[in-house]
């Protein structure tokens, strides 16, 4: 496949981008009149219209932006960091570490408000952020962090916390267990704008410190020895991208839950299309990742209309026939 130009790549992502943010609130299982809804001035108490529109389905579209953007760009860094193509942001167990909180919380009835967040969600975060810490003490070696101690730190660690959550979610009664579930499967069902703007931050702080970095993961990719004798503090890389990556990912899974293999997918598909460089890998990313959660949301919501799938499950659909199509490209790439 011949690799776009990185102007061209970057302008046809922003405007995918645009178009999805632009069409999808306007479709779903409920007719949107928007010319009715310009004409009331967006009032959402005299047009139901704009009720629909900025109250429903607008609070939704933009945090699916957020949640696919982060997830699509923490995966295309992941993968440079551990030079593995199947790394996701849920390989070094941040989701798991999520949802172990938010399993929690729902089992002993966790309310209130916490950080500005509700309990569930900041239960959530909280188990994202120690799990960040156990695998950051867990893997460090003299200060450098081994890919392979990484790699299996994580994996462990996300081993440990899928059984206990297996436990909880046993010993829960029926509404307990429907809660833990739904959850796990990721959704984007979001009533206000509240949500968005808390991890607002933390998707631009992260993905500012993410794309500031770009050039480095390129020189990354050579291996560690050549990077760092062509200038790249690896220690330091590590921890920065490592730090921003996961606090990054633990923001948006406590909004929306762990949403399984956009982090997979988008990257692999970018790279297809725009080359290695990731200067340009991780804003398109972004863009697409946006794209691609927003498109797979409006299909949950209106697959099954009047009811509506958690947009992980439409994920999931997707990301498993690409998982087996990137393990055939491998098997081919190394001829057995």
């Amino acid at each position: 496949m011949q690799v776009m130009k990185p102007r061209r790549a970057l302008l046809l992502s922003t405007m995918l981008f645009a178009a999805t943010i632009a069409v999808c609130p306007l479709i779903g299982s409920t007719r949107v009149d928007l010319g009715a809804a310009v004409a009331s001035g967006f009032d959402v108490v005299r047009s139901p219209d704009a009720a629909i529109l900025l109250l429903a389905r607008l609070p939704r579209v933009l945090l699916g932006a957020l949640v696919g953007g982060s997830l699509a760009m923490c995966g295309a860094v992941f993968q440079a960091m551990l030079r593995n193509a199947l790394a996701t942001p849920f390989t070094l167990g941040v989701s798991a570490g999520g949802a172990l909180g938010a399993v929690v919380a729902i089992k002993v009835g966790l309310t209130g408000v916490v950080w500005g967040l509700g309990g569930l969600p900041a239960a959530a975060f909280a188990g994202s952020a120690l799990t960040i810490a156990a695998v950051w003490l867990l893997a460090r070696r003299d200060g450098a962090i081994p890919v392979t101690a990484l790699l299996l730190a994580g994996i462990t660690i996300n081993l440990t916390l899928s059984s206990l959550i297996l436990f909880i979610h046993y010993i829960a009664d029926f509404a307990e267990s429907y809660q833990m579930v739904r959850w796990l499967m990721g959704g984007l069902d979001i009533v206000d704008l509240g949500v968005v703007w808390r991890i607002l931050p933390f998707v631009v702080v992260g993905s500012g410190v993410l794309l500031w970095r770009a050039r480095d993961y390129n020189v990354l990719s050579l291996g560690d020895e050549p990077a760092a004798a062509l200038g790249v503090d690896v220690r330091r890389l590590q921890r920065v991208s490592f730090l921003a990556a996961s606090v990054l990912v633990g923001a948006v899974v406590s909004a929306a839950g762990p949403i399984g293999f956009v982090g997979l997918i988008v990257p692999h598909l970018v790279r297809l299309v725009t080359g290695p460089d990731h200067r340009v890998v991780l804003p398109v990313s972004f863009l697409i990742g946006s794209a691609f959660l927003i498109a797979c949301d409006t299909v949950a919501r209106t697959l099954i209309a009047p009811a509506e799938l958690p947009v992980g499950v439409i994920t999931a659909m997707c990301g498993g026939p690409f998982f087996l199509w990137i393990l055939s490209r491998r098997r081919e790439e190394l001829g057995s």
